[in-house]
């Protein structure tokens, strides 16, 4: 074999040898710190954590995923097509029928209308049909791990997946979720699982990936935890009749301003409301113009599963459509 062709063949074999050690986390010095740490303060066995890491494998396509420029904001009247359309309505009715029981317990255990429980299922997988396709162990740890800059929020979600899949038997290659390590019907973090997550349908197991029984528990769980009031408006359409303040519309999620305050400055709630409720101003973009609304303390509960106001109002609307449906 000529030289040249022995060192080249040389180089392809150390080059397929190196990429093949950067596939897995087995020898990765944060991924060793890790285990020292769950060893020592979970009690976790080091051998069993060495063979997770051994297996957890480096996702490229996360890492792009992850740090691609946002795409450009959409407008609500573009938004609010991805979500509130018919073809999740009927199916989101038909997921309806069939867990009415499951989801009328839930309502009556926790305050959360079912149908904010189906619309965020809805929103979030389309009631259980795309929930992700990525291993989770391999997710988390990508961004735990090569990800510095949101390392340390990543890497507390890791250690939370290892001590749930611990705690409830779980094998941690096994499960599966989204590129940031969202899982299950509900789209839950690990750490949300771990302190919202629970099992309904008491089998001993909280099983949110196959079970949508576990998956409605947990989703008005969340909501309960965060302070859903029962029987209280989520939010309300305004008339703008007045000069009100440019920078009182979309200027945080949380309603810091009164429905009197408001009124006082010429945007007027289409419904009757106390003028000493807690409210916040959203002014959203159509095609020919703007709609104005007021959240009330419920949308801001909404937001917590996801900070943004369109996607609350997406959920909320969606909500009502199929609130209006099963109701026929």
């Amino acid at each position: 074999m000529p030289v040249f062709t022995r060192l080249f063949a040389a180089s392809c074999a150390l080059f397929t040898s190196l990429a093949v050690a950067a596939e897995n986390y087995g020898d990765n010095e944060l991924a060793q710190a890790l285990i020292d740490e769950m060893v020592s303060e979970e009690g976790f066995d080091r051998e069993a954590l060495q063979a997770v890491f051994d297996s957890a494998e480096r996702q490229e396509s996360i890492l792009k995923a992850i740090s691609r420029p946002a795409e450009k904001t959409k407008p609500w009247y573009e938004y609010r097509e991805i979500f509130v359309t018919e073809k999740r309505e009927n199916q989101g009715v038909t997921f309806y029928e069939e867990h009415r029981e499951t989801l009328a317990r839930a309502e009556l255990e926790t305050g959360v209308p079912a149908e904010i429980i189906v619309a965020i299922i809805g929103v979030e997988t389309y009631y259980g049909r795309i929930t992700g396709s990525y291993r989770v162990i391999d997710a988390l740890s990508t961004l735990a791990f090569d990800y510095p800059r949101r390392s340390p929020f990543f890497t507390k979600e890791l250690k939370n997946y290892l001590m749930l899949t611990r705690d409830q038997g779980f094998e941690p290659a096994d499960l599966k979720g989204s590129y940031a390590g969202a899982m299950g019907y509900g789209q839950f973090m690990p750490s949300s699982y771990r302190a919202y997550a629970i099992d309904f349908d008491g089998d001993g197991v909280t099983d949110i990936w196959n079970n949508p029984v576990d998956a409605i528990g947990s989703v008005a769980n969340y909501f309960k935890a965060h302070g859903w009031r029962p029987g209280e408006p989520v939010v309300t359409a305004a008339l703008r009749e007045g000069h009100v303040p440019e920078d009182w519309f979309n200027s945080g999620l949380k309603p810091e301003r009164t429905v009197g305050e408001f009124a006082e400055a010429g945007l007027r709630p289409v419904r009757e409301l106390p003028a000493d409720a807690s409210a916040t101003a959203m002014k959203f973009e159509l095609a020919d113009g703007y709609e104005y609304w007021m959240g009330l303390h419920n949308f801001y509960v909404i937001t917590r599963y996801n900070h943004s106001a369109m996607y609350a109002m997406s959920v909320y609307q969606l909500s009502q459509r199929l609130a209006d449906r099963v109701a026929e």
